[in-house]
């Protein structure tokens, strides 16, 4: 018998304004627009990610109160993503120049290099090169 194969295609996050979310997204984490579709009614279905990547980021524009109030918070205030790179003091040395908030100093851990950092909405993200 064959093995059902799954993975995770999109994560969705909720934004305060969608051109505002992808001129961050692309601009200061360097992530490509992978789809920015009309959807009418003031809607679209924007997809940002890194170059290559299976997984993106739906950006969600906020509706109403409580969509508003998930801003920034959609974890509680934990880790709630983690973007993998193959050289972290690039990347690092990169969004540093770009204004980006970390929220503490790189370390070294057993299974690689961390630092956490936060997004234009506060989001908290790890930063990770796996050993």
């Amino acid at each position: 018998m064959n093995e059902i194969k799954r993975q995770l295609s999109n994560v969705s996050l909720v934004v305060r304004d969608y051109d505002e979310a992808i001129k961050y997204y692309v601009g200061v984490l360097n992530f490509e627009l992978h789809q920015d579709v009309d959807l009418g009614d003031g809607k679209r279905w924007v997809v940002v990610g890194p170059k290559n990547a299976e997984c993106g980021l739906v950006l969600g524009k906020a509706v109403g109160a409580r969509q508003e109030s998930a801003i920034g918070n959609q974890t509680g205030g934990r880790v709630f993503l983690f973007l993998h790179t193959s050289d972290f003091w690039s990347d690092y040395k990169s969004m540093k120049t770009k204004g980006v908030i970390f929220k503490e100093k790189p370390r070294e851990e057993a299974y690689g290099t961390v630092v956490v950092f936060e997004d234009l909405y506060g989001n908290l993200w790890d930063l990770l090169e796996l050993n």
